[in-house]
């Protein structure tokens, strides 16, 4: 067989392996975040924590979680196993940095909270299970750091 036509076959074969990995829509991979948290407020709210995130290419990253804001707030918190689902990341990376959010709690002895915080593209879904006592209404930010 000729050159050429050894280098047809070679680009069917690649094409034909291209075609066979799944692409994700522009390029997005799915990542979830396991944390703890714990913090209080008194018209201030503070809190912090730490977690993981993995993601489906492979990636994974040990995370510092800050959350601070103002409002008419008032209470102790402490989340144990929360989760958060990220959308619209392309690399592990792109997780990092300060998230918009304001939410409205009330909750005695054991409670649960959800909510959502976007930066940019990428949204954030929290959930978690805790122990404490708080009621309010609070604006502010969502921060990871590595």
């Amino acid at each position: 067989m000729s050159m050429v036509k050894w280098a047809g076959v070679a680009a069917l074969a690649c094409a034909g392996l291209l075609a066979a990995v799944p692409a994700r829509a522009n390029g997005e991979i799915s990542c979830r975040m396991n944390f703890q948290m714990s913090g209080w407020s008194i018209f201030y709210k503070t809190a912090s924590g730490s977690g993981t995130v993995s993601c489906s290419n492979g990636q994974s990253m040990h995370v510092h979680l800050r959350a601070k804001g103002g409002g008419l707030t008032f209470g102790k918190t402490r989340i144990d196993h929360g989760v958060g689902k990220f959308t619209g990341v392309e690399n592990i990376r792109e997780i990092l940095g300060h998230y918009a959010n304001a939410e409205a709690h009330a909750g005695a002895e054991k409670s649960a909270d959800a909510q959502v915080v976007t930066k940019g593209n990428v949204s954030l879904a929290l959930s978690g299970k805790g122990r404490g006592w708080n009621l309010g209404v609070a604006f502010g930010a969502f921060i990871i750091e590595p």
